[in-house]
């Protein structure tokens, strides 16, 4: 799916903490809602089936508990998307990406055949339906996550390119599928981010290392031969960059992909480059935006939030600009776009306790008009408010809440800003606070029985204070756009 990732290594935070975060987005035409949950092992077969690619695998035995943010309507699979599991390790899965056609004809896709005309049917490979349902139930660290999932792709292959973030408190890796079975895989910097639009990102990779001591770089076993024999490496100098051999190029990416990480990276550092106007080192359009950069200042959860809510505010490309310039203004694919089904943002903090380490920041629908709130990953439950939804539009959870008040504060953009704004900060303000006080009252509490009833409780009244919070600002966009009705008229009885 389309999507958009942040990575933010340790020392690039404003806490310590390793933060992964990505938008989910549906594909044109519809919405996909979501739900966020707990998929114990109970959940978990011994053999897994895709459902769309009919692919199957045995599973290895004891499986371990892990959140999801799982499709909340039945019929095409789990996607669980991201999540936390037992160990502490974060996952957040997939990032649809590109690729280039001589790739895709040296290791072809696997796709999957029905059964036709004679001919039995052919399984296809794993993809985002799946991939984070047979990996985190399984791993203890962000280096074996991606390992075992580089198995995987050797083993059964995959039917789209895709990006994958791993992590724990001390690292963050990330994936990139090569071809249907090859991977290659990055650290990122401890003391740096990294913002992911859908378009295959590593711009350096030292495959010495990833065939060797395997420090900050990890393959398939065959990379090296398989980039010799089908000439893939287009360097002049040596220096292998995997964005020129493996990924894409194209006028689409100039509209679609980089103008996103160009408002990320123009975000996190806008005095390191020039990013506007004729002397800019980079643009919109550029190629050779950097994967990753040391940020000016540490990174808040606050950041993420507003860069993955980007709609290009600020600058002469944003669709809600009344005086911007007609031709440039909208041009360029947004962020925070009208088909984002959900963000989930893994916070994994060293100075707390590793039983309430891992905080989940949870939002949905768009994130230009939502906001975001946190909750303790190691729980048996999740708040009905956030786990309840279905098919059937709903003011009683989360997701249908969030996709109201943003299709209503779209239209009455003017008017219902401040009220969206105002809603963000006093959600967010509260969740720290609530965090806050739970953690005090977590490490006060001896009884690891009672720290598991504190950290449910917990959810729960943060769970009470989203709904506030997001049933009144409904209301107050409800009512600025009713204001706007064609058919309003200012006369009323005396």
């Amino acid at each position: 799916m389309a999507c958009t990732t942040i990575l933010v290594g340790r020392k690039a935070s404003y806490d310590g903490s390793t933060m992964i975060a990505r938008n989910d987005d549906s594909g044109s035409g519809h919405f996909t809602p979501k739900k966020f949950v707990v998929i114990h092992p109970g959940e978990q077969s011994t053999i897994y089936q895709s459902v769309l690619s009919h692919v199957e695998m045995e599973l290895p035995p004891n499986p371990m508990r892990f959140t999801a943010v799982p499709n909340a309507v039945e019929g095409k699979g789990i996607w669980a998307a991201s999540g936390v599991n037992e160990a502490n390790v974060g996952m957040t899965a997939t990032e649809t990406i590109t690729s280039n056609p001589r790739v895709l004809g040296a290791d072809p896709l696997v796709e999957y055949y029905p059964a036709r005309d004679g001919r039995p049917e052919a399984a296809g490979g794993i993809g985002e339906e799946d991939i984070v349902a047979v990996v985190l139930p399984y791993i203890h660290s962000a280096r074996e996550g991606v390992e075992r999932l580089g198995s995987l792709l050797e083993q059964y292959g995959t039917y789209e390119m895709n990006g994958i973030a791993f992590q724990d408190v001390n690292e963050i890796w990330w994936l990139e599928t090569i071809g249907g079975h090859h991977w290659i895989a990055r650290k990122v910097p401890d003391d740096a981010y990294v913002v992911m639009p859908n378009q295959l990102g590593l711009d350096r990779f030292d495959l010495q290392d990833a065939l060797t001591e395997k420090k900050s770089h990890m393959c398939s076993a065959d990379m090296q031969e398989f980039i010799a024999k089908n000439h893939l490496d287009l360097s002049q100098n040596g220096g292998l960059n995997p964005r020129d051999a493996f990924g894409s190029h194209e006028d689409a990416d100039h509209v679609y992909n980089t103008p996103r990480a160009w408002f990320m990276l123009r975000y996190f550092n806008p005095r390191t480059k020039v990013w506007d106007g004729p002397s800019a080192n980079f643009t919109p359009r550029s190629d050779d935006l950097p994967w990753c950069m040391v940020p000016e200042k540490k990174i808040t959860p606050e950041d993420v939030k507003y860069a993955l809510s980007s709609h290009y505010q600020g600058t002469q490309y944003d669709p809600y600009e009344s005086h911007a310039d007609r031709s440039t203004k909208g041009i360029f694919r947004p962020i925070g776009i009208n088909r984002n089904d959900f963000m989930a943002l893994i916070q994994m903090r060293p100075d707390v306790p590793e039983e309430f380490r891992v905080v989940e920041w949870i939002a949905f629908a768009s994130n230009a008009f939502n906001t975001m709130a946190p909750f303790y990953a190691n729980v048996s439950t999740t708040p009905d408010y956030l786990a309840n939804t279905a098919k059937e539009i709903s003011t009683d959870n989360f997701y249908w809440s969030s996709r109201m008040i943003a299709a209503m504060a779209d239209a009455s953009y003017g008017k219902s800003l401040f009220h969206v704004e105002r809603y963000q900060l006093a959600v967010m303000s509260k969740g720290h606070e609530l965090i806050g006080q739970y953690d005090e009252k977590l490490r006060q509490e001896a009884d690891p029985v009672k720290r598991a009833a504190v950290r449910e409780q917990a959810n729960l009244e943060i769970a009470d204070m989203l709904k506030e919070q997001t049933s009144n600002v409904l209301s107050k966009v409800l009512f600025e756009l009713s204001s706007q009705m064609k058919n309003a008229y200012s006369r009323s009885d005396a």
